[in-house]
């Protein structure tokens, strides 16, 4: 701020200088052509000497002999360009002197008239000038660091104020624990970056509860599910073992606890794939599969299992071939599922079929029965983990209410879905809809995938 109020003062000062020697010039050139050095010191002496624009002013000539010099000037420690050692003549220039104690600022120029060259040196005293600029800059000195405390203040209050809000923030955050993950951070109105952060920090509480109520829920559900088993197991050999029996009795009671061994490994390997689902550490590897070959593969290794039990199992496809991108071992996993449910729910004699069809983009794969059907209120709840809507039919057959929630995640991975058809003893359709793969088909050579072309 100083310098830029001694920039414009001084600006003021350098032009009211080139006003007053242009008026100089113009009245050295109203003269008369033929007037000698005599006539130009009577007439600039007589203008001048009375004039406020004459009291800094000195005319020479180019020799440095004097045509007019005022009164301060004379007999001060001036010296222009004519009382220098350096005497020759240099362009228009300014120049800071102090004459008789004061300050004056002076424009030193050359004026060219009647074929005269005259040196003219107009000054304009620069006191008021300097006394302005000293007079601020005591003021600068005295006010800014009060300036300097009253806005640190200031700053310092408002910045508490502004993050009042941070703090009220902080101290929920560090009282909310896995006993109260159900508080939430205070909702803001403030429109700025504090309430998108405390609307981001509560959407990221929401999840945080929904995975550890699953993983309470999960470690309650998989407790229940092993208990009855080992419970089981237990008691089968404390009987056992009570009292002496033949080897009949004693293969009869190992046949029931390998049974539920059976039903107990079963039900710790689906849980094992719940937990590498969960932790994202179960990966699919996606290559080209032409899916109908894969089912009549799949249906024709069912028809074997089947045929004892008096069920029927088709398989039904117009389509020549199709191919998708999928997980084979993953996509085999889903169609046992859902075939292993519709025996478990179909009653002997029973019928089962397997359908492959197109539509636009997709390929929908069902699988249908004949067996008891699922109640409408039901049929959104049978994706979950441990849900099952007969338990105890469950129970005897040695469901344990995974495989769906399985199924569910493999085809989600594939970019599908998996939806629900079913009445009260009319059966149920499984139906599960995926991409079909792009249209360059890889070219199979001695029954594996070579490429694409």
């Amino acid at each position: 701020m100083w310098l830029v109020l001694r920039h414009h003062l001084v600006s003021i000062a350098n032009a009211n200088l080139r006003d007053q020697t242009e008026d100089l010039r113009s009245f050295l050139e109203t003269q008369r052509e033929n007037a000698d050095l005599a006539k130009f010191r009577e007439e600039v002496a007589e203008t001048y000497s009375q004039e406020h624009a004459g009291e800094y002013l000195a005319v020479y000539t180019s020799s440095c002999e004097a045509v007019y010099v005022s009164v301060l000037l004379k007999g001060s420690s001036f010296s222009g360009i004519c009382g220098s050692a350096d005497r020759g003549l240099k362009d228009a220039h300014f120049e800071n002197q102090v004459v008789r104690g004061y300050p004056v600022r002076f424009l030193q120029s050359t004026i060219n008239t009647h074929g005269i060259i005259f040196v003219v040196e107009m000054g304009v005293p620069t006191t008021e000038v300097w006394e302005t600029l000293s007079t601020f800059r005591n003021y600068l000195l005295l006010l800014a660091p009060l300036v300097l405390a009253i806005s640190a203040a200031g700053g310092y209050w408002l910045s508490r104020r502004a993050l009042a809000p941070v703090d009220v923030l902080t101290r929920t955050a560090r009282s909310i624990g896995g006993n109260n993950l159900g508080s939430r951070l205070e909702k803001l109105y403030t429109g700025d970056e504090l309430q998108r952060l405390s609307d981001t920090l509560n959407e990221m509480l929401d999840r945080i509860e929904t995975a550890f109520q699953r993983i309470s829920q999960f470690t309650a559900d998989a407790s229940h599910e092993l208990r009855t088993p080992i419970s089981l197991m237990r008691t089968e050999a404390e009987v056992a073992l009570r009292r002496a029996r033949n080897v009949e009795l004693y293969r009869e009671a190992l046949e029931h606890i390998l049974r539920e061994a059976e039903k107990t490994s079963t039900l710790i390997e689906e849980l094992l794939v719940l937990a590498r689902m969960d932790s994202a550490s179960e990966a699919l590897t996606l290559a080209p599969l032409e899916l109908k070959e894969f089912l009549e593969e799949s249906v024709a290794q069912w028809k074997l299992l089947l045929r004892v039990q008096d069920y029927e199992i088709l398989f039904r496809s117009d389509e020549s071939t199709v191919w998708v991108m999928a997980d084979q071992g993953a996509l085999r996993r889903v169609v046992n599922i859902l075939v292993d449910n519709a025996v478990k729910y179909t009653s002997a004699p029973g019928r089962i079929s397997v359908a492959l069809e197109t539509e636009q983009e997709n390929v929908v794969l069902s699988v249908s029965d004949t067996g008891v059907g699922i109640p409408e209120c039901e049929q959104q709840k049978i994706f979950q983990r441990f849900y099952r809507v007969d338990k105890a039919r469950s129970r005897t057959l040695g469901g344990a209410g995974l495989g769906l929630s399985i199924a569910h995640w493999i085809v989600e991975r594939h970019r599908g879905s998996i939806k629900v058809a079913s009445q009260v003893l009319g059966g149920s359709r499984f139906s599960i809809v995926l991409p079909l793969a792009p249209k360059a088909v890889p070219q199979v050579v001695g029954g594996t995938v070579a490429g694409l072309r």
